[in-house]
């Protein structure tokens, strides 16, 4: 009968230990589905993100083309505006002789 009893406490502490390993499976498996949850919101955003990220390197992208042609544009205004002020001060010059040149004689 001692062999039963003690077969049977090693029974029962084999049970014992079964069930803890399987409490602490349980508990890892939970924790492992939290971590994929957590993981694919951090994806989520990730995705989200990137999309972004390229929207506004498209919209840098489009705001530089735009500043590069209102400079051109600038440059242009300011050479003609340049020779308007040249061919104004010709002008000026060749009246001023003229006038000099009519106030001698």
């Amino acid at each position: 009968m001692g062999v039963l009893k003690s077969g049977g406490a090693d029974s029962m502490s084999l049970r014992r230990r079964n069930e803890e390993l399987e409490k602490e499976l349980e508990a890892s498996q939970e924790r492992e589905q939290v971590m994929r949850e957590e993981l694919k919101r951090a994806w989520e955003r990730l995705k989200v993100a990137e999309e972004a990220e390229e929207r506004l390197s498209s919209q840098l992208g489009e705001l530089e083309a735009e500043a590069l042609t209102q400079a051109r544009d600038y440059h242009q205004q300011i050479t003609s505006l340049m020779n308007q002020l040249s061919h104004a001060h010709k002008l000026l010059q060749a009246a001023s002789t003229s006038h000099s040149i009519a106030s001698c004689t």
